[in-house]
């Protein structure tokens, strides 16, 4: 791998450590629901312009349920729920919380799936339990009324991509442009009624309507080309590796522009889970980044 793939990997880790950001800005103005419509209709129209630049048509027949499963599971769900979660928790713990995806995917695989549950995903899981109960138990967030809904609806947005991790490797395989762009705007119709519902509490600042299309733009639409282009480039599992980077850039972004406390919780509960997540997924890191150096 080169260097300018790395370099792509870590912008990519910032820009999705940096969406936990953005949320925490924007959710004041806009509510949940309305900020995550924004969302994902900025991100679907900004991939219809890059499908039309690329000459890459959207297919529809027979793709339908498919977009709106993906989009609500991948998405319009996830993105909701921690569009909630961020009324009360920081930054830095809605993204330690995202790290947990292949936690849910493994308990999910477990209950569901007929996967084998072996004693490194069994020490995985756990040490992902306490890393998380760490990170949340001895934050003063956990005073806040509330505090217990919106942690479990952080947990549940991670549960979800776990989730939609199971549903894709299953389902008629789709190119993987048209599954972002297609699941965009399935994301959109699940949500559009939401927003209808929880309209705008109030008229955003400069500032948060930035952040709303930084949002959109940058995290959802630009982060998807990137993803998908590093997928293809040096392949899915060293791609994996951004899961383990997003936590840095969060926790780094909600200190520096949130003023966000960085505890030693912070950083204890952040590392456990990772660690982790690293042995529920059989990813070694230390080994992965020696095989992109040897392909450099």
């Amino acid at each position: 791998m080169k260097l300018a793939d790395i370099g792509r990997l870590l912008i990519l880790a910032a820009i999705w450590g940096a969406s936990f950001l953005c949320i925490r800005v924007a959710v004041p103005a806009f509510g949940p629901g309305a900020l995550m419509t924004g969302r994902v209709g900025l991100a679907a129209l900004f991939l219809a312009i890059i499908g039309l630049l690329w000459r890459k048509r959207l297919i529809w027949r027979g793709k339908v349920p498919h977009f709106l499963l993906l989009g609500l599971i991948n998405s319009a769900l996830p993105f909701f729920l921690f569009a909630y979660a961020a009324h009360w928790l920081t930054a830095s713990v809605l993204s330690v919380l995202n790290a947990t995806a292949p936690i849910w995917g493994a308990v999910l695989g477990v209950l569901f799936f007929r996967q084998p549950l072996s004693a490194r995903l069994a020490f995985g899981l756990v040490l992902g339990v306490t890393g998380v109960g760490i990170l949340v138990g001895f934050d003063a967030v956990v005073l806040q009324p509330d505090a217990g809904l919106a942690i479990a609806a952080g947990a549940g947005a991670a549960c979800c991509y776990g989730l939609a991790t199971h549903y894709t490797r299953r389902a008629e395989a789709v190119e993987p442009f048209a599954n972002a762009h297609g699941s965009m705007w399935g994301a959109l119709l699940w949500l559009l009624p939401v927003a209808l519902l929880q309209p705008p509490v109030t008229a955003p600042t400069v500032w948060q309507a930035g952040a709303l299309l930084m949002l959109g733009v940058l995290c959802t639409g630009v982060a998807y080309l990137l993803y998908f282009a590093l997928v293809r480039d040096i392949g899915a599992t060293p791609t994996l590796t951004v899961t383990f980077l997003i936590p840095v850039f969060g926790v780094s972004w909600g200190a520096l522009f949130l003023g966000e406390t960085v505890g030693w919780h912070t950083l204890i509960g952040a590392l456990t889970v990772l660690t982790g997540t690293a042995l529920v997924t059989g990813v070694s890191v230390t080994k992965l980044w020696q095989q992109m150096y040897a392909k450099a």
